[in-house]
């Protein structure tokens, strides 16, 4: 019996041990969804206290049910470590790491780098390897296959397989989870493709969709992202030009989405947040330079999605400057931190910015998110209201609503607000209230 023999065999009989290394908004689903179908799963992650919430059977990521984590652990089915040396113990493992941009907007890919030196390091014959982090096309191939085999000793291809499939995580989506959402997988040769597939095939709901090699996988990641990225992008400057004419963009989107095709609505905002859709066009535009290419539209859009916390901040500016009140002075209460609605996820979230920018402006800053009471960000650490009280939303000169939160009290906001500046088209039919103004 051949490898591919071996592991398909594995995989059908629930012998196979994962390990997934990473346990945050992609890792830990996962983890939770090797081990509801079948496989024991051990948990890999660099932070102690993920290792021992985990361990504890105690959840602190959204989109997982707090009883399905505690049952896995106490059944034994799932436990984690920040012992690499169990690495020896699995036969498939996926890379679940962050992927950031340093501070002169280059791809950072240490946490690939020294999560797969780690793994080389106790990998056995016979194992699985995949990368699930956002990357530019050739990581795969060019980063981590040449450090597997350096580090181990073994031969990609023939002692272990290896192969790139892209995570998709949408924090706080009601319809897609981990366990349904249709996965895209790309493997160094067929057997590891055909391997690979097989075994996300017996985790997960939805399609697994195989393709010929790890770059066109991570190519397909950018793809998905930079596609938001542009349109969102191509929005937020029709959103710029159309309150210059006086117009309602969200008005025009709505008019828009009635053509039943050719058409899909993307909406204006503060910015851009989460992981993915700020970060990915970078990679790609880095990557780019390697071949003598410029990704113009989507520098562009970039550009454009980058500056619009500022652009959210000067037109908070133009509503104080009506009522006859300075930025520089005045008190302004954001609600929302969350880069989306519904969730505790701040990553790269453009309510950050636009506070950062206020305060630099001079205004009083305080901030209410139901879901985020205190968060840090570049070593300072930020505490906002407990409770958002009629009394704060009257004290405040200035409401700016960044995130559209769902438990928000509108009524309550529109009742006792002197001035709101709507970023997100939180409140229906602006056009009644002579003191809220729209993005």
């Amino acid at each position: 019996m051949n490898l591919k023999e071996e592991l398909i065999r594995k995989i059908d009989a629930r012998e196979i041990r994962v390990g997934v290394v990473g346990l945050g908004y992609v890792g830990l689903p996962l983890a939770v969804e090797k081990a509801r179908a079948g496989f024991k799963t051990i948990g890999f992650d660099v932070q102690e206290e993920k290792v021992n919430a985990v361990n504890a059977g105690q959840n602190y990521i959204g989109d997982i049910v707090d009883d399905d984590l505690k049952k896995l652990v106490e059944e034994g089915m799932l436990s984690a470590t920040t012992d690499f040396g169990f690495i020896r113990e699995v036969d498939f493992v996926a890379i679940c790491v962050p992927t950031p941009l340093d501070d002169h907007q280059q791809p950072d890919i240490s946490y690939v780098k020294t999560s797969t030196e780690n793994i080389a390091r106790h990998l056995k014959a016979g194992t699985m390897v995949v990368l699930e982090s956002t990357t530019y096309p050739g990581t795969t191939e060019e980063l981590v296959k040449p450090l597997l085999e350096e580090g181990s000793g073994l031969t990609c291809g023939e002692d272990f397989y290896l192969g790139f499939s892209p995570e998709r995580v949408d924090p706080g989506n009601k319809e897609y989870k981990t366990k349904n959402t249709p996965k895209v997988v790309g493997a160094i040769g067929a057997d590891a493709t055909e391997v690979i597939a097989h075994m996300y095939s017996a985790v997960l709901e939805g399609e697994v969709y195989k393709v010929s090699s790890p770059a066109v996988a991570e190519m397909e990641k950018i793809l998905e992202n930079t596609y938001r990225n542009v349109n969102i992008g191509l929005v937020n400057e029709l959103a710029i030009l159309a309150n210059r004419m006086g117009i309602s963009i969200w008005e025009v989107i709505e008019a828009a989405k009635t053509k039943p095709y050719g058409f899909q609505a993307f909406y204006p905002g503060p910015g851009l947040g989460g992981h993915c859709i700020p970060l990915d066009p970078y990679y790609l535009s880095w990557k780019a330079r390697e071949y003598g290419f410029h990704t113009s539209m989507i520098e562009s859009s970039m550009m454009v999605n980058d500056r619009m916390p500022e652009y959210t901040v000067d037109r908070a500016s133009e509503v104080l400057n009506r009522a006859k009140k300075p930025l520089n002075g005045s008190r302004v209460l954001l609600l929302g931190i969350a880069y989306k609605n519904d969730i505790d996820d701040y990553r790269e979230s453009p309510a950050i910015d636009v506070l950062e920018i206020l305060k630099q402006r001079g205004a009083d800053v305080d901030f209410f998110d139901p879901y985020i009471p205190k968060f840090s960000d570049k070593g300072k650490t930020y505490e906002g209201l407990a409770t958002l009280s009629a009394e704060d939303v009257k004290a405040a000169d200035l409401v700016i609503i960044t995130t559209a939160h769902e438990a928000y009290d509108y009524d309550m906001i529109l009742d006792n607000a002197q001035a709101i500046f709507d970023a997100r088209h939180a409140i229906p039919h602006p056009e009644r209230y002579d003191f809220v103004e729209t993005l």
